[in-house]
């Protein structure tokens, strides 16, 4: 049943994934809203909301566009069934921002299989995580993504290297400039928590401690099918599916320091994770399994919802 919906890409796939996202914006934001009600809130909730459904469509985008799946749309509706597991994700505004903008800059990234403008690739690349990094500190680790992608294409030549450095540095100068002009400081523009914290108390709870077991373990088991399923893909897009497997391994990193472990933090392990899942399904041969598989996505998130 499942698998016969989302097993090709249809439009109606996308309204499903709509209303699944709205279900877990309003879990997690209806209490705040109605608590500080006023035009100004709407408009910021409405705002994020539209952020977190934009971002699923940029990710549709980057995974069509690089052939990262087959033809169907697993990765949209686990990328949705993730947002309901983890619904405090749509709460933190500059996380939602930050992956965004981590998003554009693995879709530049990705775009250089082609090997067509390197150097402006690697300089957007540089550019979009560097204003990621000024919503969300640890959004910086995944600078290391631009030299593991030059690493797998056996980039030798040095001003490739030095163009992302280039990239960063124009946005901190602009950003330095900014601040002196309106707020006549250096930095605080570029005023950003680079704090660490290894206090994972908060999570807890029955409802944490089972949408976190759910992810990693299938997360885990999905990833240890993809790296097998990597060295069977075309030697054009090998690069490219070793690019997101490194982005699972940052993100789960940016998952550890995180300073608050409130489950926000989770949503940089969406994106990646739902390609290394939706890989994991496609290659599953049994339907009844596929079934099976998917009915738990979505079951247990939506058992979490009454807890």
């Amino acid at each position: 049943m499942i698998t016969s919906v989302f097993n090709k890409s249809k439009p109606i796939n996308f309204v499903i994934v709509f209303f699944i996202m709205l279900l877990a914006f309003s879990v997690a934001n209806f209490k705040p809203f109605i608590d500080s009600l006023s035009i100004a809130s709407f408009f910021k909730k409405t705002t994020l909301f539209f952020v977190c459904y934009f971002t699923i469509l940029i990710f549709n985008f980057v995974v069509v566009k690089n052939s990262l799946t087959k033809n169907n749309h697993y990765q949209i509706l686990l990328f949705s069934l993730f947002f309901l597991m983890f619904p405090e994700t749509t709460i933190n505004g500059d996380i939602l921002f930050a992956n965004v903008f981590i998003l554009l800059g693995l879709r530049r990234l990705l775009s250089l299989r082609t090997q067509i403008k390197i150097k402006k690739k690697l300089f957007d690349t540089a550019v979009w995580f560097a204003i990621a990094t000024f919503f969300y500190f640890w959004a910086i680790l995944f600078f290391v993504l631009i030299f593991v992608t030059l690493f797998l294409y056996t980039d030798n030549r040095i001003k490739n290297w030095i163009v992302p450095f280039v990239g960063f540095a124009t946005i901190v100068v602009i950003s330095i400039s900014a601040s002196i002009i309106f707020y006549d400081g250096f930095f605080e523009i570029i005023n950003v928590s680079k704090a660490v914290s290894y206090n994972y108390n908060s999570y807890n709870t029955t409802k944490f401690l089972i949408a976190i077991t759910l992810l990693l373990s299938f997360g885990v088991w999905s990833s240890i099918f993809f790296v097998k399923l990597v060295q069977k893909k075309k030697k054009a897009l090998k690069p490219s599916f070793k690019i997101i497997f490194a982005s699972v391994i940052i993100a789960f990193v940016t998952v550890i320091l995180a300073p608050q472990k409130n489950g926000s933090e989770f949503l940089f392990l969406f994106v990646p994770l739902s390609i290394v899942m939706t890989n994991y399904i496609e290659s599953i041969r049994e339907k009844w399994f596929k079934e099976v598989f998917l009915s738990i996505l979505i079951v247990v998130p939506l058992a979490l919802l009454m807890l």
